[in-house]
């Protein structure tokens, strides 16, 4: 998928995350974390975040996520819903994920 514009999805809200995509045409996927769980879960919810991208067909952007504590469905949940926002696209099954 190609992402077209800045997107943000996400709160800064306690369970939450926020997640800014920004496109990027070369590069790969430059991810830049912050979190209050960083040291103990810093590894899956990247993992997660490169996941998600992956499933979606993005190849390329620049990842700014805040991290308060949320789960992975929820850090699904909110990438999804960046990169769709970023691409001005409306997903078909949001279960697919």
């Amino acid at each position: 998928m190609e992402l077209k514009k800045a997107a943000t999805a996400g709160t800064m809200e306690s369970g939450d995350v926020m997640v800014t995509l920004c496109p990027a045409r070369e590069g790969g996927v430059d991810l830049s974390l912050t979190s209050s769980v960083q040291q103990q879960f810093g590894r899956q919810i990247e993992a997660v975040i490169r996941d998600t991208l992956q499933k979606l067909g993005v190849e390329h952007a620049q990842v700014t996520a805040v991290d308060k504590g949320a789960l992975d469905c929820t850090i699904r949940a909110r990438v999804a819903a960046a990169v769709y926002r970023s691409a001005g696209e409306t997903p078909e099954r949001w279960e697919e994920l």
